[in-house]
């Protein structure tokens, strides 16, 4: 079996098992996203989700968000990780919007990536998710449930996103990443993964090596 047939029967299985699969970052705008996905930079999106409604109901465009105090912004995600350095990202981010884009948020992946602090996996999840557009983002879940099943060698993110968007079908990328988020969460886990009750285990290369020969020993 090819890779673009594994991963096509994964996704197939996966899209049922998560049928609903969508990103959990509350947002109504493409903006929101911006701000909510810059936060959720090794934070969970539970813990995002409790800090952007005083932040989305104080700011409501990028001109608000550069023209704040760094200060008032650190207050409100103070308990989020790396809180300082996300607050600047964000006022130095929505400042070249406000600039360079008349206030909207960008739908090109050139575009997005060239805004401070936003990278390929950022980009992506808002092209994805507030544009609609075909966006592969790779974050941990998604590096470790594509090495885990073979489907790249590669550790890098770009690298990975490269990989799997040779054998994924554009209009499944975005897709791609939920389902593989989802699959991470609850069952792919870093630690402690339950490969036995894995829906697919039989076209995980972990399961058949790793995980098998550590329950052999």
């Amino acid at each position: 079996m090819d890779k673009r047939e594994k991963a096509k029967k994964v996704l197939d299985i996966l899209e049922r098992e998560f049928p609903e699969a969508k990103t959990a970052l509350d947002f109504k705008t493409p903006l929101e996203l911006l701000i909510a996905t810059i936060l959720s930079a090794q934070a969970t999106d539970k813990l995002v989700n409790k800090v952007t409604p005083e932040l989305f109901k104080k700011y409501k465009s990028a001109e608000d968000y550069a023209e704040a105090p760094l200060e008032e912004i650190e207050r409100i995600i103070g308990s989020v990780n790396f809180y300082r350095n996300k607050a600047r990202n964000i006022k130095a981010c929505t400042a070249k919007i406000a600039e360079s884009h008349g206030g909207k948020v960008p739908d090109t992946l050139e575009e997005l990536t060239a805004l401070p602090g936003v990278g390929r996996k950022t980009a992506n999840i808002v092209l994805g998710n507030a544009f609609g557009k075909n966006a592969l983002a790779v974050d941990t879940h998604v590096k470790r449930v594509a090495q885990r099943l073979g489907l790249t060698d590669n550790d890098d993110p770009d690298r990975i996103e490269a990989d799997l968007c040779k054998i994924i079908p554009p209009e499944r990328w975005t897709k791609t990443t939920h389902l593989f988020i989802m699959h991470g969460r609850t069952t792919c886990k870093a630690a402690s993964p339950k490969c036995e009750t894995c829906p697919i285990k039989d076209y995980s290369v972990y399961y058949k090596t790793e995980y098998k020969g550590t329950k052999k020993r």
